[in-house]
């Protein structure tokens, strides 16, 4: 019994202490990120993929892609979002808290440094030069991003389609992102639907058909045994 406990107690120190390992892994990785990504959450997907997918193998492609699907259509800030899913998956509610954390606080940190300088150096043209070559970087960065996306998202013509009545309902007529979120929903939704129940009306046919045909053989088979017969 003494054995016993010894071992119980030398695996839960070992599975504590790889959970730590894991929680710290995702605080530093995400303050990494958050600290030296430009440009918001969309800017950030680069260096995700890189930190998350290729270097730590936490998520694969396809779910990072799903993640920011789903922060973009929660509230709150993407990155954010993504980064709670991630922590979430690796070591649960803590997890998702601590990624989040570490997402934020560098943010938070540089944020109230520059608030006390932004406002006196602001009108300074050198300032001024810095901030536009930023947000052309950022520009270019963006459209880098987006390109990668489509590249992943758009698999046939009705998600290409879908795409551009999308954008010209937001860009051009300013319809609410959130209600062109939620008709795509609504529209994967109905096409999933439909795709299922043709794809189990077409399993159903084929049953259908294999159950007549093997009638019909043994109806062949009985017809040449009594043919024998007589």
């Amino acid at each position: 019994m003494k054995e016993e406990a010894e071992q119980t107690e030398e695996v839960t120190k070992v599975t504590l202490k790889e959970k730590l390992k894991k929680l710290f892994g995702l605080y530093f990785s995400f303050a990494k990120i958050g600290t030296f990504t430009i440009g918001g959450g969309l800017a950030m997907m680069p260096m995700m993929q890189k930190e998350l997918v290729d270097k730590k193998k936490w998520i694969t492609e396809e779910e990072l892609i799903d993640y920011y699907a789903v922060g973009q259509s929660t509230p709150g800030i993407i990155a954010a979002n993504v980064a709670t899913f991630v922590g979430y998956k690796q070591c649960g509610i803590i997890g998702g808290i601590v990624a989040t954390l570490g997402m934020v606080t560098p943010s938070l940190v540089i944020i109230m440094i520059l608030a006390n300088l932004i406002n006196s150096i602001s009108d300074y043209p050198m300032v001024q030069k810095a901030l536009n070559g930023i947000n052309v970087a950022v520009a270019a960065l963006l459209t880098s991003v987006i390109v990668r996306f489509a590249q992943k998202t758009i698999k046939n013509v009705w998600n290409a389609l879908f795409m551009g009545i999308s954008f010209i309902l937001i860009f051009f007529f300013h319809v609410p992102s959130f209600i062109v979120i939620l008709c795509a929903i609504t529209t994967g939704i109905i096409l999933t639907v439909i795709k299922v129940r043709k794809e189990a009306a077409l399993a159903d046919s084929a049953l259908a058909d294999s159950a007549l045909a093997e009638s019909a053989q043994e109806k062949t088979l009985h017809e040449e045994s009594d043919g024998e017969e007589k």
